[in-house]
């Protein structure tokens, strides 16, 4: 069976720490963490030392962050800028002992070549630090929308530790196959976001907030997990909700639910 993470946008709107012991009483055993709630935390006089000894004593791993947001279109010295956000966000995500950051495309069209050849960078800079990004596709951007692009941009980069972020509603928010899964090898996931997406609206008009529960919509969940399966993942299945309608629900029921759901498609899987 796959780990099963909360992605912490499940739960957005509850404290850090609170967000911590929900997902382990919840009953999952990896947390995905966003920068900025960590960068608010240590802000506000938290810090590292106490935010390892809480997610040590909850017995959660971090295996992803997020995220490397703006980086593929910039130029000039606002790239040389960003590589400065970049780093410290690298060497926040190896302090926690998490092994990979989201690196988010950018919404407008820019040059594959761009896209690699910063990707590429990004990748050096991980490699020093000892966390790497992995790569993302949204589906309602301009250009990185689907798993073919991303996998493209992988390629130029002619690296074998350069990944991608699999989700299931991005390979059907980008007009996508889900037949497409099958190429991608198990060593090239950095980890797989989990959610579902309903009928109703239609896919070009679905945002983040449309999201639902595994099982709740219309993608092929169990098939994709056993493709994924099948091409080498291990790694975890992390829920991945943007929802204010779950925020303003009772937190722990939700990270709860979350878990069931994502536990019987696994289980529908055979896996």
């Amino acid at each position: 069976m796959f780990p099963f993470c909360l992605n912490t946008s499940t739960i957005k709107t509850r404290p850090l720490p609170e967000k911590i012991e929900l997902t382990a009483r919840a009953g999952y055993s990896c947390i995905e963490l966003w920068c900025a709630d960590v960068e608010s935390y240590l802000g506000e006089g938290g810090s590292l030392p106490r935010l390892r000894a809480m997610l040590t004593n909850a017995g959660l791993q971090v295996p992803s962050m997020i995220a490397l947001q703006g980086w593929g279109s910039l130029s000039g010295d606002t790239w040389r800028e960003f590589l400065k956000v970049a780093r410290r966000r690298l060497a926040l995500a190896q302090a926690l002992g998490c092994p990979k950051l989201v690196a988010s495309p950018p919404r407008e069209e820019t040059s594959i070549e761009q896209l690699a050849d910063h990707y590429g960078e990004l990748l050096e800079i991980g490699r020093s630090i000892g966390t790497l990004p992995a790569m993302e596709f949204l589906g309602f951007t301009a250009q990185v929308k689907d798993l073919r692009t991303v996998l493209e941009i992988l390629a130029r980069t002619n690296a074998r530790d350069a990944t991608l972020v699999l989700d299931p509603f991005h390979v059907f928010r980008g007009g996508g196959s889900f037949a497409d899964v099958r190429m991608v090898p198990g060593h090239r996931i950095g980890i797989c976001h989990f959610n579902d997406a309903p009928q109703e609206p239609a896919r070009e008009q679905q945002t983040d907030a449309h999201r639902v529960m595994p099982g709740d919509g219309t993608l092929p969940l169990v098939e994709m997990l056993q493709d994924i399966a099948a091409v080498g993942y291990t790694g975890p299945v992390s829920l991945e909700l943007f929802r204010p309608d779950l925020w303003e629900r009772d937190p722990l029921a939700v990270a709860r639910e979350g878990f069931h759901k994502m536990r019987q498609i696994v289980e529908q899987a055979g896996l």
